[in-house]
């Protein structure tokens, strides 16, 4: 079973890509977001043509997520992140596919730090570990696939002092990632490649895809249940090289 995520920077506008990877990759599942496009404007008929079933959370301009199953419908089981009711940006979803749970999380960035939008970021985090932490205690198989919006130590980034500020790498948003994973999940990426520089983002300025001055900042955590079956990780680097590509590759796992 190989499960992915893909932050895709609009999907209407990077359609063509998405469908050229879903082809070529076969993924099984797939969390999506960025989807910046509303309910409607969601495109599932092409989606459904390339064999996919979806449930989705659009937003207009901004945010938006999805979940993808291949041959499959997922069964929504949440689309929203409990814990505050008047929060309204559409930054989680969550379904059952084929007996496991995977989410589609779009975390804050957080920028500009200090401020509003990193206290919202760290917010948001502390909501996502007390979700996750009713999740692992059920004992139950889960996925939580997403671009968090950290790199959670310094090989997860690029060799640079130019991102020091950024809300992406600060102390805080780092200790966030780190007492998540600090309750039983494993991050799939990292204990796989423990010493390798896998990124998974690479920003658009600074001509930084070419100098491969990347980022890993999507990752896929799995419930202690699911780790007797990893099999292998990756991310599709080559995706982000395509003409009017997203800043984002896809990051996947195989479970057996």
């Amino acid at each position: 079973m190989k499960i992915a995520t893909f932050n895709v920077n609009n999907i209407n506008r990077r359609l063509p890509n998405l469908l050229h990877w879903l082809k070529a990759a076969k993924p099984d599942v797939v969390a999506l977001q960025e989807l910046k496009a509303s309910d409607g404007e969601f495109p599932a008929d092409a989606i459904e043509k390339a064999g996919y079933g979806a449930v989705w959370r659009g937003q207009k301009t901004w945010n938006g997520v999805a979940i993808l199953a291949r041959n499959a419908e997922p069964v929504l089981t949440r689309d929203r992140l409990p814990g505050k009711p008047g929060d309204q940006e559409a930054r989680y979803i969550e379904a059952a596919v084929r007996g496991v749970i995977v989410t589609s999380i779009y975390l804050p960035n957080g920028n500009p730090q200090p401020g509003p939008k990193f206290d919202y970021k760290l917010d948001w985090f502390a909501r996502l570990r007390r979700h996750a932490s009713s999740l692992i205690k059920q004992d139950l198989p889960v996925v939580l696939a997403g671009d968090y919006n950290v790199a959670p130590t310094a090989i997860d980034i690029y060799p640079t002092r130019s991102w020091d500020k950024d809300a992406l790498i600060q102390p805080k948003s780092r200790a966030a990632f780190a007492a998540l994973v600090k309750q039983g999940w494993c991050d799939v990426l990292r204990e796989l490649h423990p010493e390798k520089r896998v990124y998974t983002f690479w920003d658009y300025k600074r001509n930084r895809w070419p100098r491969d001055a990347g980022l890993r900042l999507d990752h896929l955590l799995i419930s202690p249940v699911l780790v007797s079956r990893l099999a292998k990780a990756g991310v599709d680097r080559e995706i982000r090289g395509l003409d009017g590509a997203s800043d984002h590759a896809p990051a996947w796992i195989v479970l057996r």
